[in-house]
């Protein structure tokens, strides 16, 4: 089984902080390794046509971004740059 979990946060998917889970806009299941890789392709260059940055980690986190994305974080006064993360689980 292989898993394909799109999240939006104010942090990249890598560092999953407790409640990270909260931020899922998406999971997506596949039964074969093919249906998963087409997925992940597909998604990987949805995200690469939408947003200015990218960073992967250990092949299995990517992280997106725009700097005019962010959001006002109360606890810190200041604004809070949005990632798009993908994050995937096999």
């Amino acid at each position: 089984m292989y898993k394909l979990i799109y999240m939006k946060a104010d942090f990249e998917p890598w560092w999953k902080f407790d409640g990270w889970e909260s931020n899922i806009v998406t999971t997506h299941v596949y039964n074969t390794e093919e249906q998963f890789n087409i997925a992940l392709n597909n998604m990987l260059d949805d995200f690469r046509n939408k947003y200015d940055h990218e960073e992967s980690r250990e092949g299995k986190y990517y992280a997106f971004w725009s700097k005019d994305e962010c959001e006002y974080c109360e606890a810190c006064e200041d604004d809070a740059q949005i990632f798009h993360g993908i994050i995937i689980e096999k």
